[in-house]
C-alpha cells in the first residue's frame, strides 16, 4: 500500500500523542498497586466501559469477522458466539455485581474470598495464576500475528511483519509499563473515539459503492439471511468454488447442529464467569457492584454498531470488488488481505490516514488492555503473596513494569512460531476456555465445590487444552471431551476431600449472595440470622439473560442491514432492539438499587428498593 505523506504524518501524530497521554497520566498511576492496576477505583462505569469495548475492538479479530462474513453472510452473526459474545450479558444480568462484591485485585485473589486459606485454596490460587498467564501470553501471540500482517499491508517502510510487530508492541507496551490502568483507560477512550469515527466512514463509503442491485450478483441465495436450517445450504460453487472448501475446512456446513454447540458452549462458559483478563479488570476496577453491570450494559451499546459498520463495509466492498482476484487465488486463499485491498482501493488520502491510525488504535487497545491484565497475576498473587509480603508500594510498582515486559516477551516468543490468527482464536475460545469451564461455572453454584476440586478441574482442562494444541486437533469439536475431563477432575477432586470451613462458605454466601445450590449454607446462616433471605433472583435473571441476548444479537444485525442497505431487516432489528430494551429497564435497571441493598442486608427489599419493615 501506498501512503500519501498526510496519511503518514497523521498515523506517526497518533502514535505520539498515544505515548504523550500514557505517559502524562502515569504519575498517578505509580502511588501504589491499587492505582497501577484497578485505577484506584475511582473511574466511572461508562468510562470503563468505553475502555473495555476498545480493547475488544482489535485488528486480528476484525480481520476474522470480515473473513466469516465474507464467507457465510449475515449468518455470520452467529458465530462469534465462540468467544462467545454474550458473555457481556450474563455479566450485565448478575456476574459482574457478584464478582465485583468480593472487593479483590485480581481472580485469583478472589479464590480466597471462596475457598478460604486451605492448602486446596492455595492450588487453586496457583493453577488460576498459571491459567491467566497462559491465556495472556495466547491473546498476545494472537496480536503480534494480526498486527504483523496488518502493518506490512498498510505501512510504508520496508520492513518484515515481525520487525513491525515488535516496533508497535515496544510502543504500546512503553505507556502501559508506565501508567498502569490509568494511561490504559486514557488512551483507549481516546484510541475508540477514532475508531468509531473511521469505522462510520468506513460503512458510508461501501454504502456509497455497493448497490444493493451489485451485492446480489455475487453472493449467493441466503447470504443475506440471518435464519438458517440444519444445512447451511449457501452454494458458492458457481461464483468462488475454492470458498465451499473453506467452510468444509471450518467444519459449518451442518449449521443447526454448530449453532447448538455454540448455544451449549456459550452458556457455560458465560455462567462461568469473565476469565482472568481485561475484561475481570475492568469489573474490579469499578466503584460498585452496579455500577459492574451497567459497565458490561454500556460495552454492548458502544462497541457493537460502530465495529460492525465497518466489517460489514469491508465485506461487501470486497465481495464486488475482490472476488476476481480471490477466485483467482484458488485453495489458496488469503482473506485476511480483505482488509488492505479495500482501503488501498477506496479511502481517499487523509481519511485513509485517519482509517490506519483507527485499526493501529484498535492494536493497541487489546495489547494494551491485555498487558495491563497480567501483571497483578504475577505482583500480587506470586510475590507480594509468597515471596515479599511486606515490601514497598514503590517496590510492587516497579516489580509490575518487569512483570509487564516479561509477558510481552512471552507473547512475541509464541507469536513469532504462530502460522495463522485462526488457528489462535479457535484454540483460545474452544480448547483453553473449554478447560477452563467446568471449575469456574461450578464455584459460582455448589455450596461443596472446595479448593481441590477447583485445582484439579483446571489442571485436567489446561492439560487437556495443551495436548490438544499439539496434535493439531480441531478445538470446537473437542470442547466436550475437554469440558467433561475437567468435569470429572473437579467432582472427583471435590468428593475425596473436605468441604472447605463453614466459616469461609457463610462469609462468601453473605457477600456475594449467589443462587444455585447453596441450600446447607443458607440453613447454617440463618441459625445466626433468621431474617437473612437467599437470593430468590434465578428466573429473572434467565429471563432477563434471554431478553439480553436478543437485544445484543439486534444491535449486531442492526448496522448490518444498514450497510447492506436491507431497510426492512433494519427496522426489524431496530423494533427488537428498542422492545427489548423497555423490558430490561423495568426488569433489570430497576432492581440494580434493589438488590445490591439486599446484598448488603441479607434482607427482602421490595420492588421500590425501600427495606421491608422487620418484624417486632
Amino acid at each position: 500500500m501506498h501512503l500519501h505523506w498526510i496519511d503518514i504524518a497523521i498515523i506517526v501524530a497518533y502514535l505520539l500523542t498515544s505515548v504523550f497521554v500514557g505517559y502524562w497520566v502515569s504519575k498517578r498511576a505509580s502511588r501504589d498497586i491499587k492505582s497501577y492496576f484497578l485505577g484506584g477505583n475511582v473511574m466511572p462505569w461508562y468510562v470503563l466501559g468505553v475502555s473495555d469495548a476498545s480493547g475488544m475492538f482489535d485488528i486480528a479479530g476484525t480481520m476474522w469477522l470480515v473473513y466469516i462474513m465474507f464467507v457465510y453472510g449475515l449468518k455470520s452473526i452467529w458465530i462469534p458466539w465462540l468467544w462467545p459474545v454474550f458473555n457481556q450479558v450474563f455479566l450485565m444480568v448478575f456476574l459482574s455485581s457478584w464478582l465485583r462484591r468480593s472487593n479483590a485485585m485480581t481472580g485469583a485473589e478472589w479464590i480466597e474470598t471462596r475457598f478460604g486459606k486451605g492448602k486446596g485454596a492455595r492450588l487453586s490460587h496457583l493453577i488460576v495464576v498459571i491459567f491467566a498467564l497462559v491465556s495472556v501470553v495466547g491473546f498476545l501471540s494472537y496480536a503480534f500475528k494480526g498486527i504483523g500482517k496488518f502493518a506490512t499491508d498498510f505501512l510504508p517502510w520496508d520492513l518484515s511483519a515481525n520487525e513491525y510487530a515488535l516496533i508497535l508492541m515496544a510502543i504500546t507496551t512503553f505507556y502501559v509499563v508506565k501508567g498502569g490502568m490509568f494511561s490504559v483507560v486514557v488512551t483507549e477512550v481516546i484510541q475508540f473515539c477514532i475508531l468509531a469515527t473511521s469505522s462510520i466512514v468506513l460503512g458510508i463509503i461501501a454504502m456509497s459503492r455497493v448497490s444493493p442491485e451489485m451485492l446480489e450478483r455475487v453472493v449467493p441465495a441466503g447470504w443475506a439471511n440471518p435464519f438458517f436450517g440444519w444445512r447451511l445450504d449457501l452454494d458458492w460453487s458457481a461464483l468462488i468454488p475454492s470458498v465451499t472448501n473453506k467452510i468444509g475446512e471450518d467444519g459449518y456446513g451442518l449449521f443447526g447442529i454448530f449453532f447448538m454447540m455454540l448455544l451449549f458452549k456459550g452458556f457455560l462458559v458465560s455462567a462461568a464467569g469473565p476469565a482472568p483478563n481485561y475484561d475481570m479488570q475492568r469489573i474490579l476496577s469499578t466503584r460498585s457492584p452496579k455500577e459492574a453491570s451497567l459497565m458490561n450494559m454500556w460495552v454492548n451499546c458502544v462497541l457493537v454498531f460502530p465495529r460492525y459498520f465497518m466489517i460489514t463495509g469491508l465485506t461487501i466492498l470486497a465481495l464486488v470488488f475482490y472476488s476476481e482476484t480471490i477466485r483467482g487465488m484458488g485453495k489458496n486463499i488469503d482473506f485476511e488481505m480483505i482488509l488492505p485491498y479495500a482501503l488501498d482501493r477506496f479511502v481517499p488520502a487523509g481519511l485513509l490516514g485517519l482509517l490506519v491510525a483507527g485499526l493501529l488504535a484498535a492494536f493497541m487497545s487489546n495489547f494494551a488492555a491485555t498487558v495491563n491484565a497480567a501483571p497483578p497475576y504475577i505482583v500480587n498473587d506470586i510475590y507480594k503473596r509468597f515471596i515479599n509480603p511486606h515490601a514497598s508500594q514503590k517496590t510492587y510498582v516497579r516489580l509490575s513494569y518487569v512483570a509487564s515486559l516479561a509477558v510481552v516477551i512471552a507473547g512475541i516468543s509464541v507469536g513469532w512460531f504462530v502460522d495463522s490468527i485462526d488457528s489462535v482464536i479457535k484454540w483460545i475460545v474452544s480448547a483453553l476456555w473449554g478447560g477452563y469451564t467446568a471449575s469456574n461455572v461450578l464455584k459460582w453454584y455448589w455450596w461443596r465445590f472446595n479448593g481441590y476440586g477447583y485445582f484439579w478441574g483446571m489442571v485436567t482442562g489446561i492439560a487437556s487444552s495443551l495436548v490438544l494444541a499439539a496434535l493439531q486437533l480441531p478445538a470446537l469439536n473437542w470442547f466436550p471431551a475437554i469440558l467433561g475431563l475437567s468435569l470429572v477432575g473437579c467432582v472427583v477432586g471435590t468428593l475425596l476431600t473436605p468441604a472447605e470451613d463453614d466459616e469461609v462458605l457463610k462469609s462468601f454466601y453473605r457477600r456475594v449472595r449467589p443462587w444455585g445450590f447453596w441450600g446447607p449454607i443458607l440453613e447454617k446462616v440463618r441459625r445466626e440470622d433468621p431474617a437473612f433471605q437467599p437470593n430468590r433472583d434465578f428466573w429473572r435473571d434467565m429471563f432477563n439473560i434471554a431478553v439480553g441476548i436478543c437485544w445484543q444479537t439486534s444491535l449486531v444485525a442492526l448496522p448490518v442491514f444498514i450497510v447492506i442497505r436491507k431497510f426492512q431487516g433494519a427496522l426489524i432489528a431496530a423494533g427488537i432492539v428498542a422492545v427489548t430494551a423497555v423490558i430490561l429497564k423495568f426488569t433489570w435497571y430497576d432492581n440494580l438499587e434493589r438488590r445490591e441493598v439486599q446484598a448488603r442486608t441479607g434482607a427482602t427489599v421490595p420492588e421500590s428498593g425501600k427495606m421491608a419493615p422487620t418484624a417486632p
